[in-house]
């Protein structure tokens, strides 16, 4: 047997056991995290937006036109 085939032995040990841990524990409590988090990047980019249409409207308006 090589070291690769031992590694690769000792690497499909591993992730069926991570799988059975995870398969175990569930996944309670990660649908909560993403849930919190996509609504935290959600009002960060709609507060970024509100910032950047504030700043280009401003900018705008201060345009003479010579009417």
């Amino acid at each position: 047997m090589t070291q690769l085939d031992t590694l690769a032995r000792m690497l499909r040990a591993h992730f069926a056991d991570l799988r059975h841990q995870i398969k175990e524990r569930g996944d309670a409590g990660y649908t909560t995290e993403t849930i919190i988090v996509t609504a935290l990047l959600a009002i960060l980019g709609l507060t970024v937006v509100g910032v950047i249409v504030a700043k280009v409207t401003a900018k705008a308006n201060g345009i003479d036109l010579g009417r």
